[in-house]
């Protein structure tokens, strides 16, 4: 088995930074040493890396992905093989994709599919998350063999879309009742779909079809009624709850409340509400705003809710960044709901950027070094059962490994990022901070702008339950 040693680099991790070495055996961690520690066996290694004045920090896990998912007519235009290839250069060494199950449609089956296509074709690690779009008995029977068997312990729901992914109160409260008894996780999209479905109706009646649209129609109060909606069930139902992609300042004060009174209630945000707004993206002229079409939707920021969403970060009101990666190029994709906002599909790509664009917190002040890994590698793993055979560089730990290089720049560009997108969400943006090389399981998979790994290589994630419970 190789062995890898990484000198003279900063470890950081979620408790702070640490001067150290880093020995790797085969796939796992062997051991840290301060600096200087492991000279005497450097040349019976059969690499040695140096990591001088750059950080090391545990891999990246992105636990909020969509390859190939079909939506709105077309499907995600990321493969697990592209968009894993992606999520590797921007630092992340897994993810935590969504098998589906519609109305009408067997869980089991659709994780199968799911299974199909990832096998044999991802260059990182993944696991998967289970969506229930219609809860039934037998749905809930496959909640607990999943969560027993096939190592899903985690299931999303939706308040959104009706007649596709939707469920009502009572639904959702025997999931989360199952869940609960389980020690499973429930992922809510919190969004009141029913009344966002009015909304849409009367402003396309009125002849408002423009991008922006999507947002107005999916007010802010959309948000926090379904959060709080949920919270409650949770509640009753006593079962862990887990609030996707918050954009809402409100929404979030929902979930602050709910944590500060003991409750298992988690939030998570995504890049693109930290730096994409309806003002300055959603409403570009022509049909340009379509690029920025997701839901929850851009909000104001003259509202207040980008500078509420990084206090969150801060407080731990929100616990992880994620991506919600679900990407559609304009040609042929988002084009489809020209004239008619709600037929463009919902999507933003950025898991090639997550890394780069929070790291950029720590560039301003927003959040610190351990804060960054905390809630981009640590948390997720602990969050969703990984913990600790990722989210952290530690002995016995897996060697998922990014060395990253504080005074390396990038400029964002569709022209040069490694998704299948024929744009980007974040062209122009200039990144403080460039990883500099990704290792996956003892692993080099990126060296500067070389992929070095393979299609093939990422292994599927059996996880346990959270270990970020209260």
């Amino acid at each position: 088995m190789a062995r890898t040693l990484i000198t003279g680099g900063t470890v950081i991790s979620a408790s702070g930074a640490q001067a150290s070495d880093v020995l790797i055996d085969g796939e796992v961690v062997a051991a840290l040493g301060r600096p200087g520690h492991f000279a005497d066996i450097a040349s019976t290694c059969d690499r040695v890396i140096d990591a001088s004045a750059k950080y090391v920090l545990p891999g990246g896990i992105d636990v909020h992905t969509h390859m190939e998912m079909p939506f709105g007519g077309t499907s995600a235009s990321d493969t697990f093989a592209s968009g894993t290839v992606a999520a590797a250069f921007g630092g992340t060494t897994s993810i935590i994709d969504f098998a589906l199950q519609r109305t009408g449609e067997d869980v089991r089956d659709g994780l199968a599919a799911w299974h199909a296509k990832a096998a044999g074709n991802c260059a990182i690690d993944y696991g998967f998350h289970q969506i229930i779009g219609g809860v039934d008995d037998a749905a809930l029977e496959a909640m607990t063999y999943l969560t027993e068997h096939e190592g899903v312990t985690s299931f999303k729901l939706f308040m959104a879309y009706p007649g596709v992914f939707y469920s009502d109160d009572g639904q959702i409260l025997r999931a989360m009742q199952r869940a609960g008894g389980l020690g499973a996780t429930i992922m809510m999209h919190a969004e009141n779909g029913p009344a966002i479905d009015v909304l849409v109706a009367q402003a396309l009646a009125r002849g408002e079809t423009e991008p922006r649209y999507h947002s107005l129609t999916r007010p802010v109060e959309m948000e926090e009624e379904a959060t709080h909606r949920a919270i409650m069930l949770a509640r009753v139902a006593k079962a862990p709850l887990y609030i996707v992609h918050m954009s809402a300042q409100e929404a979030v004060a929902a979930v602050a409340l709910a944590r500060d009174r003991g409750a298992n209630v988690f939030g998570e945000t995504c890049p693109q509400y930290l730096y994409l707004s309806l003002e300055e993206h959603l409403s570009k002229p022509g049909f340009d705003g379509a690029a920025y079409v997701c839901s929850t939707p851009l909000r104001s920021r003259g509202e207040g809710h980008h500078d509420a969403l990084w206090n969150a970060l801060r407080t731990n009101d929100l616990s992880i960044v994620s991506t919600d990666h679900c990407p559609f190029c304009m040609k042929d994709q988002k084009e489809l709901g020209r004239g008619n906002f709600s037929k463009i599909p919902n999507g933003i790509g950025s898991v090639e950027h997550r890394m780069d664009l929070l790291y950029q917190g720590v560039v301003t002040g927003q959040i610190g070094l351990a804060r960054w890994v905390e809630l981009a590698c640590t948390t997720p793993a602990r969050m969703f059962g990984l913990y600790p055979r990722k989210g952290v560089v530690a002995p016995g730990s897996d060697a998922d490994v990014v060395i990253y290089d504080p005074r390396g720049t990038t400029d964002i560009s569709a022209a040069t990022h490694h998704m299948n997108m024929d744009h980007s969400a974040y062209e122009g943006i200039h990144v403080d901070g460039r990883v500099h090389t990704v290792l996956s399981r003892g692993r080099v998979i990126v060296e500067g702008d070389a992929f070095t790994g393979s299609r093939g290589h990422g292994t599927f994630l059996r996880r346990g339950l959270s270990s970020y419970l209260l």
